[in-house]
C-alpha cells in the first residue's frame, strides 16, 4: 500500500495524496460512487472500471471501502481529505440530499 494515491487514517478517513490520480470511492452496491478530485468531491455517474488497471488507464484509483486493503467493511459515514486541505463528510444515510457530501473542516493554510 506504500504506492497508493491515498492513506487510510483512523476508522473512517481517507486522505487523497496524489494529484495526478482521482479516487473512485465505492462503498457497497447500492450507494452512490464518489469521484474525489484534488479540490472537490462529486457523485460519479460514469462507467466504473472493472479492475485497477482499467482505473489507472482512466487516471483514477478504485477504492473499495469494504475490501481488506481498506476498512474491511461497509462504512455508513466517511471523511475524505482532499489535496486543498478540505475535509468532507460523506453521510451515506443522506444520499440524494444536499447533506450527503458536506465540508467538515476547511483549512486556510
Amino acid at each position: 500500500m506504500a504506492d497508493a494515491p491515498y492513506l487510510i487514517s483512523g476508522r473512517n478517513t481517507i486522505i487523497h495524496k496524489l494529484r495526478k490520480l482521482d479516487l473512485l470511492i465505492i462503498n457497497g452496491r447500492r450507494d452512490p460512487v464518489l469521484l474525489v478530485m484534488h479540490n472537490e468531491i462529486e457523485v460519479y455517474e460514469g462507467k466504473i472500471p472493472q479492475n485497477k488497471l482499467d482505473a489507472k488507464r482512466m487516471d483514477m484509483a478504485k477504492v473499495d471501502i469494504a475490501s481488506g486493503d481498506n476498512f474491511g467493511d461497509y462504512r455508513p459515514m466517511l471523511f475524505i481529505q482532499t489535496l486543498n486541505n478540505k475535509e468532507y463528510k460523506i453521510d451515506y444515510s443522506k444520499a440524494g440530499t444536499d447533506f450527503f457530501i458536506t465540508v467538515h473542516q476547511d483549512s486556510t493554510f
